[in-house]
């Protein structure tokens, strides 16, 4: 029997050329879905990055590297347009995927938005000892993972912390 891990510590980051020129350019940014997994997840640690593969793997292992926490949830770059790169951005560095994490999200999502979740690329996986989600950036979508999320992350954890 595996341990379920409690007071799991999250991060979150939200991959979006828009929000993040908007952030450098000192304007309003509004980031409803990287702010509802923040307080859901009660992450400590937020941040917003441009849709980049490199400042996607910088971030995941600046985070990793420098941060206490079990958990990386990215939110956006996860569709099948040109400069949506978080999956194949992550999928070069991720040790295992989750692979019922993306089909039970499909599985969800079609519930409540028919065939067009099938353009959806979220997934999960692990990368040194930690969790990674990558999540599309609609709320709706954020809001449907949140409920997996919060299940079955403790549960992944103690996998992955008993070896």
């Amino acid at each position: 029997m595996h341990k379920r891990i409690e007071n799991i510590k999250y991060a979150v980051v939200t991959v979006s050329d828009s929000r993040y020129n908007n952030l450098i350019m000192g304007k309003d940014v509004s980031d409803v879905s990287g702010n509802l997994l923040k307080k859901e997840l009660n992450a400590e640690i937020y941040t917003i990055i441009p849709d980049n593969k490199n400042m996607i793997k910088g971030i995941i292992e600046h985070i990793t590297e420098s941060f206490d926490v079990d958990c990386i949830v990215l939110t956006g770059g996860t569709g099948i347009a040109k400069r949506d790169v978080t999956v194949d951005a992550l999928k070069e560095i991720i040790e295992k995927e989750i692979d019922g994490f993306k089909i039970l999200f499909q599985k969800l999502s079609y519930e409540e938005v028919g065939f067009s979740s099938m353009l959806s690329r979220a997934m999960a996986g692990i990368y040194k000892g930690k969790i990674i989600y990558a999540l599309p950036g609609s709320v709706n979508a954020c809001k449907t993972a949140l409920k997996i999320i919060k299940e079955e992350t403790g549960h992944i954890l103690g996998h992955i912390r008993e070896g």
